[in-house]
């Protein structure tokens, strides 16, 4: 059986219509939509770390990053991101890897550009691996530079630092001469370009395809149909996020919630675009096909501009996971079992009947999940120096110096609005601890030392929109 893995970055799950609406209202992805229908959806999925890559580890590897023991890297050609944020360890084998030894053609299709840094080593195992250049502040371009004039368009002066405005300038000069053309743009030249390697790939006997879009993370910039969807009134330009409790006013947050939700709507699109080529070679009747995230973005949730871990939020925790199977087997099948990113690479491996498997976290999920049979009745999600713990009705959130208790119900009228620990102090001791034996039986020190000095675990942008 061929296997798609297909990873958004930044896709929050209320974003896709089958799952809801997020608080500014319903976003139009009707690719995604009907690809929910055909395929088995997971209600209660999570990373098992974050932010980007701490992600991306646990999902090659099916092996956990958190604690984030000997995680503390300071690699040159990349800012400190987070805990973890580093290359997969030499000593734990990949998917690919693992697949390619067994006879599976691999291959990544990527605009990630993190993945791609000098030091990092995200392609392992992969016989073909494509990097799509330009995203973000990739130097992929190093000229023209904007003028003052540009930099105002795009970066309202209110909220430009020093930061902000070099973040701006790298990735307009990346849009240069793409504007006038749909295709030219991130999402579609990585779904056009995952499409096209199935035709030039239709020899392989079995193959393993990883398809990562980093879009619809920021920087979102979409061609303004997409945009008018959902906002039709022209104005300023907001298409960055500023990680932190911003009042940008009414209409500069519709404006970034009317953009984000375009790129998602672009992204739906031409997902949907790759679905159909996948169908018209018959590789439907023989392929599973996985489509999730490494986690979401708060966009004027509770206020706050970004994704952090402390105060850690739904919005931003909670992941779609969508798993089609061939000639839509267990179609309209929704699971609410708990599931994260380690699982999806055990349960790749499973379903490639792998023999002889390395040491792995995760648990391959799907025989129990569709028999409603719980594999885990807790998610540890590890950022930084923040961990959380989550049941079907709690959602526990801390610093590893064991201060900043907050304790939420997960359903009911009062949801993340009511900070419980105070009057459940037995339900966080057993939560807590869960978090500690989750992390191998204490914490490390630098991360105790980092929550001592009240630092926050960033975000993949933060650092050096912060400078």
């Amino acid at each position: 059986m061929n296997i798609v893995l297909v990873v958004f970055d930044s896709l929050r799950k209320d974003c896709i219509g089958f799952y809801g609406k997020p608080f500014w209202g319903r976003v139009f992805t009707p690719h995604l939509d009907a690809f929910a229908q055909e395929s088995v959806v997971f209600t209660n999925a999570f990373p098992e770390s974050l932010p980007t890559l701490p992600a991306r580890r646990a999902l090659y590897t099916g092996r956990r990053t958190y604690p984030f023991v000997n995680g503390d890297f300071r690699l040159k050609g990349d800012f400190v991101g987070a805990a973890g944020w580093g290359p997969i360890p030499e000593d734990q084998p990949t998917v690919a890897e693992i697949l390619r030894e067994t006879g599976y053609r691999t291959t990544l299709i990527s605009d990630v550009y993190h993945m791609f840094k000098p030091s990092k080593n995200f392609w392992r195992g992969f016989d073909q691996w494509t990097f799509l250049r330009g995203q973000e502040t990739d130097p992929a371009r190093s000229g023209p530079r904007l003028t003052k004039e540009e930099i105002n368009k795009w970066l309202p002066e209110d909220l430009q630092t020093e930061g902000s405005i070099r973040f701006i300038q790298q990735c307009i000069m990346n849009m240069h001469d793409r504007w006038t053309n749909e295709e030219e743009f991130f999402a579609p030249r990585v779904f056009r370009e995952a499409a096209k390697w199935l035709q030039q790939n239709q020899d392989a006997e079995k193959f393993f395809l990883v398809i990562e879009s980093f879009d619809p993370h920021e920087p979102w910039i979409v061609p303004q149909y997409y945009r008018k969807l959902y906002l039709k009134e022209d104005g300023p330009e907001q298409i960055k996020s500023g990680y932190s409790e911003q009042q940008l006013g009414s209409y500069l947050l519709k404006r970034t919630q009317a953009n984000y939700s375009g790129e998602a709507t672009m992204c739906d699109r031409w997902f949907g675009f790759f679905i159909e080529s996948m169908k018209l070679m018959g590789l439907l009747d023989n392929t599973i096909v996985i489509v999730t995230s490494d986690h979401g973005h708060s966009i004027g949730d509770r206020s706050y501009m970004g994704k952090r871990g402390y105060p850690s939020m739904p919005e931003v925790y909670e992941i779609p996971l969508m798993i089609r199977f061939p000639e839509a087997k267990y179609k309209r099948k929704i699971c609410d079992v708990f599931v994260q990113h380690h699982d999806i690479a055990a349960q790749i491996l499973h379903t490639a009947k792998v023999k002889n498997l390395p040491v792995l976290d995760g648990i391959a999920f799907l025989e129990k999940a569709l028999k409603n049979q719980p594999i885990r009745d807790h998610v540890t999600v590890g950022w930084g120096p923040n961990p959380t713990v989550i049941t079907a009705e709690w959602w526990l959130n801390f610093k590893m110096d064991m201060t900043g208790i907050l304790l939420y119900r997960r359903k009911g009228k009062d949801t993340f609005k009511k900070n419980y620990a105070a009057q459940y102090p037995n339900v966080v001791k057993n939560l807590m601890d869960i978090a500690v034996k989750d992390a191998g039986g204490s914490f490390p020190q630098w991360l105790v030392e980092m929550a001592k000095k009240q630092m926050d675990a960033p975000g993949c942008s933060d650092l050096a929109a912060r400078k």
